[in-house]
């Protein structure tokens, strides 16, 4: 099945158009048809904008712009390089005819190429006269990178066990200045985390890096059409590069790191071979010492050494590096929930999307400080990490009208709520709420008791939270009972209470105190 330009592709293009690339080297490249590569550059071309602005377009809007275009497939072409590594080990049999295994391709295969075109490609493939060429390498055009084959090594102080740790090897081609770091594996993060490293120790960005079809950098291997891993792509997009992948057992491609990782058991593991170290921190320490000796030291026929020659050389090629840091992304799925969450499970907590998406399938981005929920490449929410367990992460904005309202809910809210409507109507509510152990519960009951003034009036529902209030009764139904009874206006005994007199009225017929001393 052929695979598709995604919009990640097609800024790649852009960007390598920019850095002056032809169509033809952006294709070998990036492992795309030259033709592909012409029909994009003149709709990018025809287009109403620059190539600057289009690189600057979210990845949804460039896709609705260029709809995606299949690349090769390079299924059948494969199928026939793998024929002809088995029907070359008979070459020099007596016998031996092209017609003969042509006829036997041609029965095995699904869609077979015409015989012209299988004998094209087999003298592409086997051309009688192979040599090795010297390669003339443009300054700030690659970084290529790698990991040794031999590993250091770091001891643990508490267990004194001997742990292994990696070695990362980066340089330009053109000066050969190279940087070594120690990681603790080979895994994308430490990878990635490497590669940034080298972009800041060198200062500047190439326009492409060269690395190996390892799983940490390639989703898919291949020997003519790697898919890169989607951190690694969106590394380099962060950077403004390209990642190429060197192609599989051809490790001519990048030879100048193969012997750079040589160079460096030479000048850095053989000098740190009887030395301890404790943590990674101080054996990069001691490597950053040693690495500076390296790069000091001159070549014989340049008579310049590696830093001399980046210096004056190399630097001005690279591009300038963004202003922040790589963080890493990490990716997941989640349905948007009935309540307008979704669900980030690294967590196990929670973030509000806007409430239209209730239903949908998302894809979280995450790095260590931010979360992205995208919708069909489109981002419809962005949070601060928040790392607590549980946590419910809200913008009001995602809410709908009677969500937004509800919370606002708080002790303070009703209380502001309730005292236009009298000082005692306040006083029930603040008891309402502080009885119950589960707020939300006194929430509503306080809000049963506010809603009452829209019958009766808020006079009347002061004097009846007041009642209830001195005859300790304060609770919703209490109060609703007493202003549909009318107790609140015509109970003599509560006015008795409110007045604080005898019930036995004055009158001249009754005589007072005085008269039985």
């Amino acid at each position: 099945m052929a695979n598709t330009l995604d919009p990640m592709d097609l800024k790649q293009i852009i960007t390598l158009h920019l850095d002056g690339y032809s169509n033809r080297n952006i294709g070998v490249s990036l492992g795309i048809s030259r033709n592909t590569v012409n029909t994009y550059m003149r709709l990018f071309k025809g287009s109403d904008y620059t190539f600057k602005e289009l690189l600057t377009f979210e990845n949804a809007r460039l896709e609705v712009l260029f709809t995606s275009r299949t690349t090769i497939d390079n299924e059948r072409y494969d199928a026939l390089m793998l024929y002809f590594e088995g029907m070359n080990k008979a070459r020099n049999h007596p016998g031996f005819t092209f017609l003969f295994h042509y006829n036997e391709y041609a029965q095995r295969a699904k869609e077979p190429y015409g015989y012209t075109q299988f004998m094209e490609h087999y003298r592409r493939k086997y051309a009688k006269i192979k040599g090795s060429m010297k390669l003339e390498h443009e300054a700030g055009k690659e970084m290529f990178i790698d990991f040794a084959g031999k590993k250091l090594h770091v001891v643990d102080k508490r267990t004194g066990e001997v742990v292994p740790v990696e070695v990362f090897v980066a340089i330009l081609p053109n000066s050969q200045y190279t940087y070594v770091e120690a990681c603790k594996s080979q895994k994308r993060e430490d990878l990635i985390g490497c590669c940034d490293n080298a972009l800041r120790f060198y200062g500047g960005v190439p326009k492409a890096i060269v690395s190996d079809n390892q799983k940490s950098a390639v989703t898919r291997s291949s020997r003519y059409e790697a898919q890169i891993n989607r951190s690694f792509k969106d590394f380099a997009r962060h950077y403004n590069c390209v990642i190429n992948p060197a192609r599989g057992y051809s490790p001519q491609d990048k030879a100048l790191v193969e012997n750079a990782v040589h160079l460096a058991y030479q000048r850095i593991y053989y000098p740190l071979r009887e030395m301890t170290f404790f943590s990674l921190q101080d054996l990069n320490r001691e490597i950053k010492s040693l690495l500076e000796r390296y790069n000091d030291l001159l070549f014989k026929r340049k008579e310049a050494s590696r830093l001399e020659l980046f210096q004056s050389a190399e630097r001005g090629y690279l591009k300038p590096l963004p202003a922040a840091r790589y963080e890493l992304k990490d990716y997941c799925r989640a349905k948007v929930q009935k309540i307008g969450y979704v669900y980030f499970s690294p967590d196990k907590s929670y973030y509000s999307v806007p409430y239209r998406y209730i239903g949908r399938e998302t894809v979280i981005h995450y790095t260590k400080s931010a979360v992205e929920v995208f919708y069909n490449r489109q981002r419809i929410a962005l949070h601060q990490r928040n790392g607590s367990k549980g946590f419910y992460t809200t913008n009001k904005e995602h809410l709908g009208s009677t969500h937004r309202h509800y919370s606002d809910w708080s002790p303070e809210f009703f209380r502001n709520r309730a005292i236009p409507h009298g000082n005692n109507v306040a006083a029930c509510v603040e008891q309402i709420i502080a009885r119950v152990d589960y707020p939300e519960i006194g929430y509503k009951r306080a809000m049963g008791v506010i809603q009452l003034h829209r019958s009766y009036g808020s006079r009347r529902l002061d004097n009846a939270c007041k009642r209830a209030l001195q005859a300790d009764a304060v609770s919703y139904r209490r109060i609703r009972n007493i202003l549909k009874n009318n107790l609140d206006e015509s109970s003599l005994f509560f006015q008795d209470l409110e007045e604080d007199r005898p019930h036995i009225p004055e009158h001249q017929n009754i005589r007072g105190a005085s008269n039985y001393k």
